[in-house]
């Protein structure tokens, strides 16, 4: 400011001399008058060249100067800079908060006031149909037209969720969405979404496991019971006597049964998975199912007059297929399985066609055709449930727990192997299990 004054006195003296030397006095009163005015106006013009970068704020065209305006230009220019840099600095972050919340596994929706789309990231665009840009700003009740979002959405009651049909839901293959609405800032939303097909899927399963389970035992326990109290309080002859305990008998090796089996998932779940150590011989493992099966078929049949007409692989093909790595247990429990429920399910009479065939990769399918009355198309992706049965009292007459196929499962996801189910009601059933190559070795190549 001193610097200012000075400089407005210096062109005042300039002036007055230079008006002094012409014209004297009164000279000196006139030209210090229009220094004045001249300093005046440079003074304006440097403060114009000031407001005009103000107004822009480019920070690559700041105007050159002293003074005082030069000194503002430059207060203005590091305090432009500054704000640059927290500028960028909350940009940043703000792509760092929408990249986590876009990597984020659940859905998100940022909504404003009115309930219209500000930002939602792909999980929830996927999950909902929408659009990332094209949605934006578009009212959320436009776009998810849905009777209980839109009573959830009005009612205005955020304290819990709201669980939506998938929009990609299907019969066989139901989706389940959890929306819930948080309220923040200044009248906005927060819409979290879920997908909780798989946990309402194991709650459901969980129940129906406790259910069956509970069935499955108290029915022959019922039974036990009510033979005992008969042998206990009625005088019975020798004959009946023996029929009621052998019909205890087999009550109590149905729970048997149903506890073996239990046990057995147990321990499936429970074991470190088999590695590549302990390898078995394909022919010995395909004749033990052989001879499993047809002891099973002359005992289902033996009071009929057509027998199952069973066909296996040859010997001498199966001993050209090597060993197969795994728990010899495991792998015999699994396809054996597979073997006895088509005798199980195949009227007598019907055929039984096991197969081993090698992919060109290097892989074998193993399969069971049946000519039994088939699967309906909605049960095939529910039959390794554990107690799941397709006929109830068929599964009961023919001695069925209802969890030979959740073990198939599970030995078989153990030793990395797929099984595929196709059917067609009134021709019957194939079963294929695929074996990776990495667990087959010693095969005969063809020459």
């Amino acid at each position: 400011m001193l610097w200012r004054i000075s400089y407005f006195l210096l062109w005042q003296l300039a002036g007055g001399g230079l008006g002094w030397w012409q014209g004297g006095s009164w000279g000196a009163a006139l030209g210090a008058a229009i220094a004045a005015w001249a300093w005046f106006v440079w003074d304006l013009l440097r403060g114009v060249r000031v407001l005009r970068w103000l107004r822009t704020g480019d920070l690559a065209s700041v105007p050159s100067m002293r003074g005082i305006w030069g000194e503002a230009a430059d207060r203005a220019r590091r305090l432009l800079r500054k704000q640059e840099a927290q500028i960028r600095d909350s940009q940043d972050r703000l792509q760092e908060i929408l990249a986590a919340l876009q990597a984020s596994p659940n859905g998100v929706v940022l909504l404003d006031a009115q309930g219209r789309i500000e930002w939602c990231n792909q999980m929830a665009a996927n999950q909902f149909g929408f659009d990332a840009q094209r949605d934006v700003m578009q009212s959320i009740g436009n776009l998810l037209r849905n009777p209980e979002f839109t009573a959830y959405f009005s009612a205005k009651d955020f304290t819990s969720d709201v669980v939506l049909e998938g929009r990609l839901s299907t019969p066989s293959r139901p989706v389940r969405i959890s929306v819930h609405l948080h309220p923040y800032g200044d009248g906005r939303t927060l819409l979290l979404s879920r997908d909780v097909t798989a946990l309402e899927q194991a709650d459901a399963m969980r129940r129906d496991f406790v259910a069956n389970v509970s069935h499955e035992i108290r029915t022959p326990l019922t039974v036990l019971t009510g033979f005992v109290e008969t042998l206990q309080t009625l005088p019975l002859s020798a004959d009946e006597r023996s029929r009621y305990l052998g019909m205890m008998a087999q009550q109590a090796q149905r729970m048997q049964s149903v506890v073996q089996d239990l046990l057995t998932l147990s321990r499936l779940e429970g074991s470190p998975l088999p590695g590549m150590a302990e390898w078995t011989p394909v022919q010995s493992l395909m004749q033990r199912c052989e001879e499993e099966g047809r002891a099973l078929s002359m005992l289902l049949t033996q009071n009929q007059q057509r027998p199952h007409a069973m066909r296996f692989p040859a010997a001498d093909l199966l001993r050209a297929e090597g060993e197969i790595a795994g728990v010899p247990a495991e792998l015999q429990s699994a396809l054996s399985n597979l073997v006895n429920n088509a005798v199980r399910y195949t009227p007598g009479g019907g055929s039984i066609d096991v197969q081993w065939l090698r992919k060109d990769d290097g892989s074998v399918v193993f399969s069971v055709h049946d000519t039994g009355p088939g699967i309906a198309p909605e049960h095939i992706p529910r039959l390794t449930e554990r107690f799941y049965r397709v006929d109830r009292s068929r599964s009961r007459e023919t001695g069925g727990t209802g969890l030979g196929l959740a073990i198939v499962k599970h030995v078989l996801q153990r030793h990395g192997a797929t099984l595929d189910i196709a059917s067609t009601l009134g021709k019957g059933s194939v079963f294929s299990v695929t074996f990776p190559a990495n667990r087959l070795r010693g095969f005969a190549l063809p020459g």
